[in-house]
């Protein structure tokens, strides 16, 4: 596989890869530009096999419109959207694929494949995505969650939520990431729910019901990323401004900071769902080439670690 030739933090996730074989991945209805292109890129980079799935007159319309090869890509046949996503997840079930890719269909359709009780792919855990962030004046790289899927969690929710960018975190190299819990305030208050549910899920932590990461919340925006700003408000913590990973009260805050970044601060963001039996690639027909492969990347990095986790528990 290509050495990147920057040294941002997207191209160490890549230089991460090299070395490991490529990982069979199902895309679910690449039927526009974005999305085949994307498909196409992670492949000859090495990170994945793709087995596009939809239409195949309409992918390959796609791929002659935009002067792509296809080669031996191999296609299966899907209908529409809604076929796409039962046909991915099943090549998934049986084993074909060890990935699974939005295409450009709707996000809800795959996942509601996915979590289909007959889909095969269900875990105990609930299913929560991370934005992976390269953000440019922030000195490591930043996950958030959940912005994208659980719209109103529940405290058992978060839990989840918090241990799946936890075990993700982790496979990235971070041995105990910092998890920094959003509210308005760094204050318990009876008065904003989200501060009592932060304050339980330190204690979930230190009860070892939450494992593997360095939990403390609440905490307000400025006091999680500003050590100084932490300090000014006398707070101590082992997380604030240093923080690994930040959970977000509901969707909605998340998807607003998530989007703030992006489109204010120049950052990039990777986008992993979590919780199913494989990683999903989930990303938005708006992203960048440079952004999905950079999900891509993660999710290859998830796939391997699994790999090893199942030998392990067959010796």
């Amino acid at each position: 596989m290509p050495t990147p030739s920057t040294t941002d933090k997207y191209a160490r996730l890549l230089a991460r890869c090299e070395g490991q074989p490529p990982i069979p991945t199902a895309v679910a209805h690449p039927c526009d530009y974005s999305s085949l292109d994307g498909a196409l890129e992670a492949a000859r980079l090495g990170l994945i096999v793709p087995l596009l799935v939809g239409p195949p007159d309409r992918i390959r319309q796609v791929a002659r419109e935009h002067g792509f090869d296809l080669g031996s890509t191999q296609i299966i046949e899907a209908p529409h959207s809604h076929a796409s996503a039962e046909a991915a997840v099943e090549a998934v079930r049986t084993g074909q694929a060890e990935l699974l890719m939005k295409g450009s269909l709707h996000s809800d359709e795959l996942l509601q494949a996915v979590t289909r009780s007959t889909s095969g792919l269900r875990t105990a855990r609930r299913l929560s995505h991370v934005f992976a962030m390269d953000v440019p004046s922030y000195h490591k790289p930043l996950f958030i969650t959940d912005a994208a899927v659980n719209i109103f969690p529940t405290l058992n929710d978060k839990a989840d939520i918090v241990r799946n960018a936890i075990d993700l975190v982790r496979v990235l190299g971070i041995e105990r990431p910092k998890v920094a819990i959003l509210s308005a305030v760094e204050t318990v208050t009876d008065k904003i729910p989200s501060t009592i549910e932060a304050a339980a899920l330190c204690m979930m932590s230190l009860r070892g019901q939450i494992e593997g990461g360095i939990l403390d919340g609440p905490l307000a925006f400025d006091n999680a990323i500003s050590r100084a700003a932490a300090d000014t408000k006398g707070i101590r913590s082992d997380v604030a401004g240093d923080p690994d990973i930040l959970l977000v009260p509901d969707l909605e805050a998340g998807n607003m900071l998530a989007k703030q970044l992006t489109f204010l601060a120049g950052a990039e963001a990777a986008g992993i769902v979590l919780g199913a039996r494989v990683p999903i690639v989930l990303t938005s027909r708006a992203d960048s080439v440079r952004a999905r492969i950079g999900s891509c990347a993660i999710a290859v990095l998830l796939a391997h670690a699994r790999r090893v986790m199942d030998t392990s528990a067959k010796v």
